[in-house]
């Protein structure tokens, strides 16, 4: 695998690389560069990398000076988990790192490559701003995987996904399938009183649960304003067995629960058949889960929205209350409250749109 790096990042590391190599296949080649996220810090602490043959990007956040060492391990590291994060066939990903060989530092020459990777980091930039918030003990190196969804090179008037070339070349190159996981079939049930709302999904057996909230949150149109968590009921007793909480001061409020980090949906289904994400603890929207069926092969892409059925309520109507008054109102041209409430609920329709309810790939990384 060859690295061509800019010369900010070669300076860092103290290296003086060779010219590339034009003779490799470029799916085997990345272009790196070190930069900063925050505006206000003197450091650079992302390293951002853009495959030359399909501009997939990888990127590593924090990684300051003190963290380059051993370089070539992070970056393989972040090349594998940025792919299994948007489910990859584990079999493809390491054939696709076997055939790409050690990794080699050569200087880069390209200026498209220089623009290319320039506009990732910015776009990872984004994304850490938004997600991560100034969280100063913290590294990730899947942050890149947001950037892979959006189109780029609209020279030609078309443009593509990264992470759909990175596939398709990946496929064509090793004549594997690109996709292969146990799954579950999940079915999601709002109960909002006049009626409910019921999404079907597949997601992996090994998806965190983290990124359950993540798939919940796009397919109920809800915005991730408020506090979340999830309970495992027992399934002879169908009594409350375990309360499950996203961030450590959670448990000033209950210390019996349990933090979430690394658990998965596997380490409670296919044994447990039952459990409830709750968001908004005003609100309080409580969403049932149950297991519909376990597919020990599945070769499409993931998450993916089977089937979606009634609208859900805007934030803050106030409970499942609220709603029932609100969407009274809603319907209801001759309400006096008709046109504040119009108003107020901005871009909210009674019924799913069509395109909310069509089959699709759920994208957890905007």
């Amino acid at each position: 695998m060859q690295i061509a790096l800019t010369g900010k990042l070669s300076k860092a590391l103290g290296m003086k690389p060779p010219a590339t190599d034009e003779n490799i296949n470029p799916l085997f080649t990345w272009t790196a560069n070190w930069t900063k996220v925050w505006d206000n810090r003197r450091v650079e602490d992302m390293l951002v990398l853009v495959n030359n043959a399909t501009r997939f990007t990888v990127a590593m956040y924090q990684v300051k000076r003190k963290d380059l060492n051993k370089i070539e391990e992070k970056i393989e590291n972040a090349i594998r988990n940025t792919m299994l994060a948007i489910n990859l066939n584990t079999e493809i990903v390491d054939e696709y790192l076997e055939l790409s060989g050690e990794i080699e530092f050569t200087k880069n020459s390209s200026r498209h490559a220089a623009a290319w990777v320039s506009k990732a980091g910015m776009e990872c930039a984004f994304h850490v701003g938004r997600k991560y918030n100034h969280i100063d003990k913290m590294y990730s190196d899947v942050v890149g995987v947001a950037s892979n969804y959006r189109f780029v090179d609209y020279s030609n008037n078309e443009g593509f996904n990264p992470y759909k070339k990175m596939i398709k070349a990946m496929e064509d190159l090793t004549g594997m399938q690109p996709y292969k996981s146990r799954v579950y079939e999940l079915k999601i049930t709002l109960d909002l009183e006049v009626y409910t709302a019921e999404r079907k999904i597949i997601v992996p057996a090994d998806m965190s649960l983290e990124n359950l909230h993540k798939v919940i949150q796009n397919i109920f149109n809800w915005k991730d304003y408020h506090l979340y968590d999830f309970t495992v009921y027992n399934q002879g007793t169908g009594e409350e067995e375990l309360r499950i909480v996203p961030f450590e001061e959670d448990l000033d409020y209950d210390s019996s629960a349990v933090i979430m980090k690394d658990r998965t949906l596997s380490d409670f289904f296919p044994e447990c058949k039952k459990m409830v994400y709750a968001y908004d603890f005003g609100d309080y929207w409580e969403h049932v889960i149950e297991l519909v069926q376990v597919i020990e092969e599945y070769d499409g892409e993931l998450p993916y929205l089977v089937e979606a059925k009634g609208q859900t309520p805007p934030e803050d109507v106030g409970g499942v209350g609220g709603f029932v008054e609100f969407r009274k109102i809603i319907l209801d041209k001759d309400h006096p409250d008709h046109q504040e409430a119009k108003e107020w609920s901005r871009f909210w329709t009674p019924e799913l749109r069509e395109w909310e309810s069509r089959q699709r790939v759920i994208n957890i990384w905007w």
